[in-house]
């Protein structure tokens, strides 16, 4: 089904006139619609004080492939809402970031203009690697270090425990550190990727380390500070930027704050504790007390002004942090200080760095903690992972559901686009050009197992990479390793076992990772669909520096024709219907055929782009 006759505006160059307004700007605003679309008047509808305004556009653009209407939307609020109001002869439609609609909606899928300051460019012009220390790689180093009462050690290429009944998942130890991660380097350059995250490295009595014993200082186990400056350094040499991982919501049941609470220190108020001696915890885990962010003392302490955690570690190097479990952070029951914790953490951060990056992690819909000065985006889990787990998922997957108690559903392609639609209208082109693009992590199944296969797993891999926001590749998921859930994915990397790597698929993520780089439009541009079935899915992303065709299959399909005007215009500098068509970049040549882009067919999974 093609999409192309559909009205489209979303937040990009294209269509609107600056990222960044300020307070009281008249900021210009355009729609495109389809000359065969019978649109007598387009208004813009945004609020005043959440008064509803409207604002009329005018044609200011017209030719054989679009008709073009401009209008301007006051900025009379930091977090502006916008809608567009299309009157045909009979009908009155409305579109907002969510599509075009024959009835009224919510302001829910409104377009939103922020004064807010933007992320810094790195965030989201770059490719994030996610190491989780224990299972990356060893340095020589690692032999040399005792083994801890609490660990079991397990040689490298031992398998994984991942029995939520069995101790060892958690306690398993394969002496993964960060000397080995630096040692690594370049092979996270050959994925593409320069921004390193890691999973937290403070000391704690676990392989994950989410269960923190204290935030002033880095593991021993991992090589000390120490280590950690090599790994810093070594990347910021080449450019790259690092990101820690905070537990802003909880400790460890080791932590010395904690510790020093169950003894009635000064520190007790910083947590929950009942009158029974019991405490609130993360979802009932006994060794993950909740932090209670109402107290000043915690805050001077942990994430707010120069003294903080937040802070140090930013003076120490870091270039950011990914924030652990930041939906619940601050929030316990009727209590809600969660913008307040995220504004905070966000302050601070670039208070030591001009331009650090804030991510908050969220398995669900973020939309309500992202607007505003907090978390700069998220791990677009909701809009990103689950609509594209269910295009590409095998019908005979092992893998497990991460979020849900049913197994994975397997969707159509335009049961993904109205999917992915209405989460960007929900969270906002803004918001989206910092959020990660995650097709697995440390928490959930492989993308390999979901789809069973590595040319389905390549498609994914496009997608992640083509799509609006920040590719988030898990270490491993570039060679194919597997998983069918969170601890089973924190298997080894098999660096000695070179023969078990799927090599097409590392080049792929090589390859989008290039791409995505060299071409504007893959880090910054808009989304317009261009067309929808069972098993294909094509779309652009449009800037004024060049436009980028993206077609992917999950299947076998016959050739996709595609009028070439309508994809490629003179305004964006590449071709016009003459033409012999795009440059294809990655996948299946396509053909120019009587002003039409012919996409051949597939006898399988695909994944082409054009530009």
């Amino acid at each position: 089904m093609s999409l192309l006759d559909q009205p489209h505006h979303d937040g990009s160059p294209l269509y609107v006139g600056t990222e960044t307004p300020l307070l009281g700007d008249m900021v210009s605003v355009r729609v495109r619609t389809h000359p065969s679309d019978p649109v007598e008047e387009i208004w813009i509808r945004t609020t005043k004080d959440a008064e509803p305004t409207f604002h009329p556009c005018t044609i200011v653009e017209r030719n054989e492939s679009a008709i073009w209407w401009e209008g301007e939307v006051p900025v009379l609020n930091p977090e502006c809402h916008y809608r567009f109001l299309l009157r045909r002869r009979d009908t009155h439609d409305w579109l907002t970031g969510a599509g075009v609609f024959d009835h009224d909606v919510p302001d829910a899928f409104d377009f939103r203009l922020t004064t807010h300051e933007p992320g810094p460019d790195w965030g989201r012009d770059g490719v994030v690697y996610q190491v989780f220390p224990d299972r990356f790689a060893r340095s020589k180093a690692a032999d040399e270090r005792p083994t801890p009462d609490w660990a079991v050690p397990e040689p490298w290429d031992a398998p994984v425990v991942f029995d939520g009944t069995d101790s060892r998942t958690w306690l398993q130890l394969f002496g993964g550190d960060l000397d080995g991660l630096t040692d690594h380097l370049d092979h996270v350059a050959t994925v593409g990727a320069d921004i390193v995250y890691t999973t937290p490295v403070f000391p704690a009595e676990s392989n994950h380390r989410y269960n923190a014993s204290t935030f002033d200082e880095v593991d021993p186990l991992l090589g000390g500070d120490a280590a950690y400056t090599r790994l810093i350094d070594a990347s910021h040499k080449r450019g790259w930027k690092v990101l820690g991982d905070l537990t802003t919501n909880h400790t460890g049941d080791t932590h010395e704050w904690f510790l020093r609470a169950r003894s009635t220190g000064p520190e007790k108020d910083w947590f929950f504790f009942h009158d029974d001696g019991t405490y609130e915890t993360w979802m009932g885990h006994d060794s993950l007390p909740k932090l209670d962010h109402s107290q000043p003392a915690l805050r001077s302490a942990f994430t707010e002004g120069g003294d903080s955690v937040v802070a140090h570690w930013l003076d120490f190097g870091l270039d950011g942090w990914r924030i652990d479990v930041a939906n619940m952070t601050g929030r316990l029951g009727a209590t809600d200080l969660n913008h307040g914790v995220a504004r905070t953490v966000r302050a601070t951060a670039t208070d030591r760095r001009d331009d650090a990056l804030v991510i908050g992690e969220h398995n669900h819909d973020a939309s309500v903690d992202l607007p505003g000065d907090g978390w700069h985006g998220s791990m677009n889990y909701a809009g990103f992972s689950w609509p594209v787990w269910e295009w590409l998922v095998s019908p005979t997957t092992a893998a497990r559901p991460f979020g849900m108690p049913v197994p994975i559903p397997r969707r159509s392609g335009t049961q993904v686009v109205n999917s992915i639609r209405q989460w960007h209208g929900r969270l906002g082109f803004r918001n989206l050009q910092w959020s990660w693009n995650i097709l697995g992590s440390h928490d959930s199944a492989r993308i390999r197992t979901i789809t069973g296969s590595g040319a389905q797993q390549r498609v994914a891999a496009g997608l992640q990479f083509a799509l609006p926001g920040v590719p988030m590749v898990f270490a491993g998921d570039e060679i194919g390793l597997e998983g069918t859930m969170g601890e089973d994915s924190r298997r080894t990397m098999p660096w000695d076992r070179r023969d078990t790597w799927d090599e097409e698929t590392l080049d792929q993520y090589a390859a989008l990772a290039a791409l995505r780089r060299e071409h504007t439009a893959l880090r910054r541009g808009g989304l317009r669909w261009v067309h929808a079935d069972e098993d294909t899915l094509a779309f652009l992303r449009e800037h004024p520096d060049g436009n980028v065709l993206v077609v992917a299959r999950r299947a076998a399909g016959p050739e996709l024709r595609l009028p070439l005007a309508q994809l490629f215009t003179e305004s964006s500098a590449q071709v016009d219907a003459s033409a012999t068509g795009p440059r294809t970049r990655l996948g299946a040549a396509a053909r120019v055929d009587s002003n039409e882009l012919v996409i051949p067919a597939s006898d399988g999974p695909a994944f082409s782009l054009h530009a």
